[in-house]
């Protein structure tokens, strides 16, 4: 297979068969092609122990990034359903959504703070303004106080909650 540093590669979403995620995505770069799982660490709790565990952030999905010169070696891979697809054309995904999707599982890890401003509402939507996620839009869930807020970020039909300074958001008028 490629090796997933072509210029004219793309992020793209593969929807994988339940709980193979792991297994696929090491099956796809074992093949040579580059890969993201976005995992969090969960606590699980069983009668008689607790134990973290990593999970895939999106259950089913894995991301693959290539200039789909690959696209049937990686539809014959092991666990590999389909590509995210629109009128029957893999769905590309913004850089952008990628990288908002690594800095929301390193806030995860971290747990770590990014900021928001204060003549906002829930519900709203805005915008981000400035940094690796400039762009991305999402619907304003909670008001952290005078600094922070919470957008969700829809990925793949997910809600990825961001905590967020207000300085670096802005309104999106109706």
């Amino acid at each position: 297979m490629g090796d997933g540093k072509d210029i004219a590669a793309k992020w793209y979403a593969v929807y994988v068969k339940s709980r193979f995620e792991k297994k696929t995505a090491w099956l796809l770069e074992r093949d040579g092609v580059e890969v993201y799982l976005p995992l969090i660490k969960r606590i699980k709790q069983w009668s008689d122990r607790r134990k973290t565990v990593e999970e895939p952030l999106f259950k089913s999905y894995v991301f693959v990034h290539t200039d789909l010169r690959d696209y049937f070696n990686i539809l014959d891979t092991i666990g590999v359903v389909k590509f995210v697809c629109f009128e029957g054309r893999p769905v590309e995904m913004p850089d952008n959504q990628i990288v908002a999707i690594k800095e929301y599982v390193g806030q995860v890890e971290n747990e770590g703070e990014v900021v928001v401003p204060s003549d906002f509402h829930e519900g709203q939507l805005v915008t981000i303004k400035y940094g690796s996620l400039k762009g991305l839009q999402g619907h304003l869930t909670e008001i952290l106080g005078n600094h922070y807020v919470v957008v969700d970020i829809e990925i793949v039909g997910n809600s990825l909650p961001m905590k967020i300074s207000k300085t670096m958001i802005e309104a999106i008028s109706n």
